[in-house]
């Protein structure tokens, strides 16, 4: 072992104070005399080396006869515990012309008590910490030089160092080594005092070499960083050129053609100044433009400006369509284009009369709303709903917007979408409105009991403020973000069925049911509006093929049973189609008129014979146990049949069954009506004594379809009634009503759309609750002439109407 150490192993110093600063030994550096802490120890060295006191002679690593000080460093006005033998080595003037002293570090002094001494400085003693390195060097000790070495020379070919370089590679000392990483700017002071009080060399010599290790990997992270964002900012300074070169070339194009010059910003500025905006939209708009001019051209933010003023500059926010105040003319324009639709026709023409006295008396606005209109047309497919809406704008003089709402599940479909999100675009009825050109459109909401919900929103609640008279001229779209006033539109939204329109939206608008078409109506549509369509449609000429009426109320009759009339034009284009090939391949001549006899040999067989047609052996009420109920679904009104059995006491077990999907409301009325026979049995002269030890059936066809309601307790109970009697159900009778445990009817719904399913199916008579008898106000006229409609209290009434006198009489007793 080789000792590198002082001969003087305890020392008397004056104290160096340095302020956030180190000094390590072996470091040569200039100190300014100014300072007072300063100039007072070194003179205090001075003093003591010419007098040859403490601190003369040669130590801690030489340095004889010259003035020494003891480098101390001062961390927030705390002392180390260990400081620096630093010799004066010079005293003159600094560069910039201040007093100064060089001073080199010879060694390490641990620092004791303090002590006296000449001069105005502190005195301290201190012992010389010796430090001592294995001789020869182990293996792990060579190859931590050498990395040292190798991280110094990186870091120093990288600040282009190339002299100091050398210098570090001639440097043998493991102490030396780590001690001239003193000399590192980006060491921090604790980090220096952390290798200033490491008095193992080789620890000294890893701790620097961690250190300088760490410097160069934040240093390569640092590099990088620095590269990408110059690749950005070289990339954002050829964009930015290469704009202003568009720019310029822009320029000379419009000087060669003659326009005038302006930027983008500029343009928008004066569209917004020249629009025709209300003053709210009108500051928002100049604030957007505002935000585009301070924008640059590469920021995102610039095309949403952009699309968001042409979006409010495209819509018509003072523009409106006269209404044609000609109530007659619009009425007439109504019955023109639609047969039927009575209730809908009135109601327009409320409005109109009432728009009219209004504008005579200066009412057109109210407390910022104006008279717009909001109508629910609800029934089944096929009667008009859709067409009815484009009548109605044709009637008031206005344009006609359609908007599609089936399977719409997202609210901003409705409301918009925020402009933060990439695509926004403004809601539906925005878009709407923005198609029509005005602001007082008819615009019908088409399929509004499809609206679906999920995670996006429930539109049907976005839809509560558009259809709200008393808040949509404060309508706010997320778009837009300022207020539309939507008070002057009239709505029209179609449905099929009422139950599925949520309750607080249909409270907002006004109901208008359109139950379907009568036989009659359905035969004038046909000749006045479906066959002109379709004779274009097949390419043939008006007059070449010939449709009687007869025709027509057959295929409405017979081929086509519905409420609408959607089947009805599918029956006309396919004889046409027929008819049309036939004369190409030359085995029709035309013209050519369709007479009932030949509907069969064009197209077919009919699908719906009335069962009053059919042979009586055949038909489903021929057996007991059958009766005909009438129900109301969503595609209008429909003939329902009740079947009854009873199983044999022996193989059966006692008890109701029920078959054909029904709902719990229904199966309910089951149990009703046959607890009301079995208590009232002896009273309508059945034998159900029996009935506890027999099951008892009861299935409704078609049982794929589902079905629910109390409407058919009636037919139930008529069934059964049927059934234990052995009595048979009239033909041409059809019943509905709910029954009670007494035997009491009750009213129902739909008393209008069962009344015209009961006439397209050749019934007659028709038994409805007594209760219901002023709905009968609402069907037609015609149709009440054909039917014999009796209006009863209690279901002893109904039997006596429906149940024929039993030919065979049929006992159920055990």
């Amino acid at each position: 072992m080789t000792a590198e150490s002082t001969e003087y192993p305890t020392l008397t110093l004056p104290v160096l104070p340095l302020d956030d600063e180190v000094v390590l030994p072996g470091m040569v550096v200039p100190l300014d005399l100014s300072d007072a802490d300063v100039r007072a120890a070194v003179e205090a060295a001075q003093a003591a080396a010419r007098s040859g006191s403490a601190g003369a002679g040669d130590g801690a690593g030489g340095g004889a006869g010259k003035p020494r000080v003891l480098l101390v460093p001062r961390v927030d006005g705390t002392y180390a515990g260990t400081g620096v033998l630093g010799t004066v080595e010079q005293v003159g003037r600094l560069s910039d012309g201040d007093p100064g002293a060089l001073i080199r570090g010879r060694g390490r002094v641990r620092i004791g008590a303090g002590t006296t001494g000449p001069g105005a400085a502190l005195w301290v003693e201190g012992t010389v910490v010796e430090e001592t390195v294995p001789d020869p060097l182990p293996g792990a000790v060579t190859e931590l030089v050498k990395e040292y070495k190798a991280l110094a020379t990186s870091w120093l070919k990288k600040r282009g160092a190339w002299q100091v370089v050398d210098r570090v590679q001639q440097i043998d000392g493991v102490a030396a080594l780590a001690d001239n990483s003193g000399y590192s700017p980006f060491l921090t002071v604790e980090q220096k005092v952390e290798l200033l009080e490491t008095a193992d060399p080789v620890a000294r010599l890893r701790l620097a070499t961690a250190q300088l290790r760490e410097h160069l990997a934040e240093q390569d992270v640092a590099e990088t960083i620095a590269k990408d964002v110059q690749e950005g900012v070289d990339k954002q300074q050829r964009e930015f050129l290469l704009r202003r070169q568009l720019d310029a070339v822009r320029k000379e194009l419009r000087e060669l053609n003659g326009e005038s010059e302006g930027d983008e910003s500029d343009d928008y500025r004066a569209r917004v100044e020249a629009a025709d905006l209300p003053e709210k939209v009108r500051e928002a708009a100049l604030k957007e433009v505002e935000k585009l001019e301070r924008s640059s051209d590469q920021s995102p933010e610039g095309s949403w400006i952009r699309t968001w003023l042409d979006t409010v500059l495209e819509l018509p926010w003072n523009e409106r369509t006269e209404d044609r105040y000609d109530i007659q003319g619009a009425k007439g324009v109504l019955d023109a284009e639609h047969a039927g639709l009575e209730d809908v026709k009135e109601r327009i023409t409320e409005y109109l009369a009432v728009r009219k006295r209004r504008a005579e008396r200066g009412l057109g606005v109210v407390g910022g709303r104006r008279g717009g209109a909001v109508l629910a047309l609800v029934g089944p497919p096929g009667v008009g709903k859709t067409s009815l809406g484009e009548s109605v704008a044709h009637a008031m003089g206005r344009k006609f917007v359609r908007v599609a709402l089936g399977g719409v599940r997202d609210e901003a479909e409705i409301r918009g979408h925020r402009r933060t999100y990439v695509g926004a675009l403004p809601g539906r009825i925005v878009r709407a409105v923005k198609e029509a050109g005005s602001m007082n459109p008819v615009v019908l909401l088409d399929e509004i009991d499809k609206v679906g919900s999920d995670f996006r929103g429930d539109p049907a609640a976005a839809l509560l403020e558009v259809l709200d008279p008393a808040q949509n001229h404060t309508f706010r779209d997320h778009y837009l973000e300022v207020e539309l006033d939507l008070s002057d539109v009239v709505f029209l939204a179609t449905a099929n069925v009422l139950e599925a329109i949520p309750e607080a939206l249909l409270d907002r608008m006004e109901l208008v049911r359109l139950d379907g078409y009568t036989e009659d109506e359905k035969i004038v549509i046909a000749r006045d509006h479906l066959l002109p369509r379709q004779l274009e449609r097949a390419g043939l000429e008006p007059g070449e093929v010939v449709l009687e009426d007869a025709s027509l109320r057959k295929l409405a009759g017979e081929y086509t049973r519905e409420a609408g009339v959607r089947t009805l034009e599918r029956s006309i284009a396919r004889l046409l189609r027929k008819v049309a090939a036939e004369h190409e391949l030359g085995d029709r001549e035309l013209p050519f008129t369709i007479t009932p006899d030949d509907l069969r040999g064009l197209i077919g067989r009919p699908h719906h014979v009335p069962e009053s047609a059919q042979d009586p052996a055949e038909r489903r009420t021929a057996v007991p146990g059958v009766a005909t109920g009438l129900a109301v679904t969503g595609a209008g009104g429909d003939v329902l049949f009740v079947e009854a059995s009873l199983a044999d006491p022996e193989t059966g077990a006692a008890g109701l069954t029920l078959t054909g999907q029904l709902g719990d409301v229904m199966k309910e009325s089951a149990q009703i009506a046959l607890s009301f026979l079995r208590s009232h049995g002896a009273e309508l002269e059945l034998p159900v004594t029996g009935l506890k030890d027999r099951g008892v059936h009861i299935h409704f066809p078609a049982g794929a379809v589902p079905k629910d309601g109390p409407s058919a307790g009636v037919t139930m109970t008529t069934a059964l009634a049927s059934l234990l009697s052995g009595r048979l159900v009239r033909t041409d009778v059809a019943m509905t009503g709910e029954v009670s445990l007494t035997g009491r009817v009750l009213p129902i719904g739909g008393v209008k759309q069962k009344l015209l399913a009961a006439h397209r199916a050749g019934i007659t008579t028709v038994v409805i609750p007594k209760r219901n008898e002023p709905d009968l106000d609402d069907v037609p006229a015609e149709i009440l002439e054909k039917l014999d409609v009796h209006p009863v209290t209690d279901v002893r009434q109904v039997l006596d109407i429906a149940l024929s006198p039993a030919e065979v009489p049929v006992s159920v007793v055990a």
